[in-house]
């Protein structure tokens, strides 16, 4: 590539860190290249100085120096296990789209000390034109459940506005520690990123706080286990990071296993409960490129399904069928 380009970040693209923008538009450059880029002051974000772990925001214009024969990588050998793992976890297929049920603990995309995840796991999946399908969602490393996967270029664009525009339907499932009160209703707060000595998080902030995104979801109780542990359905309006897991803290009833946001001290498990956070993406209905509305819906992951066994739920009892869109 010659010259200097300006590219515009998409919706989609909001909060992604750098290095991982670069490794989706740019997969031939080399990571210790594209540092060496930064610390030059060759790549820029707004014309603002930038690090490899800065977050741009939809809208912004990233600088891109030339990036020529000598910054590439040596392309990835198709490796036929990753194939095979990725082919098992389909819950639908199209000329369009993949519907994987990703695996509670399989990050989505790489970063600091990340070497085996989805994104790149994708490459061993190439279409005709040799691509690698693209993610026009995502989800956290240690939630499981419905990933919906482009497999051209003109599919990541209709999917991807689709998803900007809140036109997909998401149902999430989570046992959450105690009951929530109400048993139903809508929670709505400004989120920020602060960071901590874990890492980032997602706080709850005043509106007009610097970087405060508003957050919306529905929660309704569909079961409880004494008063001690209830299975909630979370339906996410907005697409914040981390939105459900804050959501739900932020109302006093953390969901369980949550590195991150359980926050209730000297807490007491149950016999037969598993580790691990217990948030599960269980149904996904979006509008195809054929017209066609697509409604699937993802198995509890192992370690959900050992705890719903445990507190006695019953997670084929309750039909979701329906509209998602129905109730709270």
């Amino acid at each position: 590539m010659s010259g200097v380009q300006q590219r515009q970040v998409d919706g989609d693209e909001d909060g992604m860190r750098l290095d991982r923008w670069f490794a989706h538009h740019f997969p031939q450059l080399g990571f210790g290249r594209l540092q060496k880029l930064i610390r030059n002051g060759e790549v820029k974000v707004d014309k603002a100085k930038v690090t490899t772990s800065t977050r741009v925001s939809a809208g912004q214009t990233v600088r891109i120096p030339p990036i020529d024969d000598a910054d590439a990588v040596k392309p990835v050998k198709l490796n036929e296990a990753d194939a095979q793992f990725l082919r098992d976890l389909i819950l639908y297929e199209d000329d369009d789209i993949y519907v994987f049920n990703k695996p509670h603990g399989l990050a989505v995309q790489g970063g600091s000390g990340t070497k085996r995840h989805m994104d790149g796991l994708l490459k061993s999946l190439p279409n005709k034109k040799g691509e690698p399908p693209r993610l026009v969602h995502r989800l956290d490393r240690d939630t499981s459940g419905c990933l919906v996967v482009a497999k051209t270029k003109a599919a990541a664009s209709h999917f991807g506005t689709v998803f900007r525009s809140r036109s997909a339907r998401k149902i999430y499932w989570a046992i959450v520690a105690g009951n929530p009160h109400p048993q139903q209703g809508e929670i709505s707060c400004f989120l920020a990123r602060q960071s901590t000595a874990d890492g980032e998080q997602m706080v709850v902030v005043k509106n007009g706080t610097p970087g405060a995104q508003h957050s919306m979801s529905y929660y309704s109780t569909t079961d409880t286990a004494s008063r001690r542990f209830a299975w909630v359905t979370l339906k996410p309006v907005t697409g914040r990071t981390h939105q459900l897991r804050v959501h739900m803290a932020q109302l006093g009833t953390p969901i369980i296993g949550d590195p991150r946001y359980f926050n209730i001290e000297n807490w007491q498990g149950a016999p037969g409960l598993s580790e691990g956070l217990h948030l599960h993406a269980r149904r996904i209905a979006i509008p195809l490129r054929s017209g066609k509305k697509l409604d699937i819906s993802a198995p509890l992951p192992p370690h959900m399904r050992a705890s719903f066994e445990a507190l006695g739920f019953d997670p084929d009892r309750y039909d979701v069928s329906g509209d998602p869109e129905d109730g709270a």
